[in-house]
């Protein structure tokens, strides 16, 4: 008897742990559904001369070697870059010396208490790129000297559909005002790997800008 109580199969332990897999199995599902929500890019711009939608680079100028900048709206560090380099690199965009591409990305939306302005500008910035591509340095400047502190709700929807008609760029007022683009940014910097802002490429190699060579040989391209 005791050999026959010993090969009966234990069915509650296996329907126990059955329960266990497919709780665990959901669990698993949902994580990766929550990851693919935070980088799918939503609704997908259309590309133009100056725009490319695959890649999220605004494209100024022709020249031999390029130079990708990586921009969050919110960052502080960004508008000190814009107002120390902005200058110099249009005009070396300007002057053939380099194709210049800036790339709106959002990595930041933990700092504006839940309205999610770094999304909101990377995507008003794309709807400008997308319907008015020749407005979008003046957009991105307007959005830098407005730029809201860290740890504030940042500027409403409807002030940066403002800034798009005050840089000339009405046709993108609506599409910013749906925020059509809002999860455009998010997805490129997960596309793009960036972990910081400004992240700076030239020729395709990223630079740390804390070392001195790398700032030596971004600076030498805008001499």
């Amino acid at each position: 008897m005791a050999g026959a109580k010993s090969s009966n199969t234990n069915w509650f332990a296996i329907w126990v742990s059955i329960a266990v897999v497919v709780v665990l199995v959901g669990l698993g599902s949902v994580v990766v559904l929550l990851n693919n929500q935070a980088t799918s890019p939503g609704a997908t711009p259309t590309s133009n001369s100056t725009f490319d939608a695959k890649t999220g680079a605004v494209t100024i100028g022709e020249g031999k070697d390029k130079v990708a900048i990586f921009v969050d709206f919110q960052c502080p560090v960004c508008n000190s870059f814009e107002e120390q380099f902005g200058p110099s690199l249009e005009a070396a965009a300007a002057d053939g010396k380099i194709t210049l591409e800036y790339h709106p990305i959002a990595i930041l939306d933990r700092y504006s208490q839940g309205t999610e302005y770094s999304s909101r500008s990377a995507g008003a910035a794309v709807c400008v790129a997308e319907s008015n591509p020749d407005k979008y340095l003046d957009f991105a400047k307007i959005l830098f000297k407005n730029q809201p502190e860290e740890n504030t709700p940042g500027l409403t929807t409807e002030q940066l559909a403002g800034f798009a008609k005050d840089a000339g760029a009405d046709k993108a007022a609506s599409c910013i005002t749906d925020e059509t683009y809002k999860k455009f940014g998010a997805a490129q910097a997960s596309q793009h790997e960036i972990k910081g802002t400004p992240t700076v490429e030239v020729n395709g190699t990223r630079l740390n800008l804390q070392d001195q060579a790398d700032m030596k040989k971004f600076t030498d391209l805008l001499g």
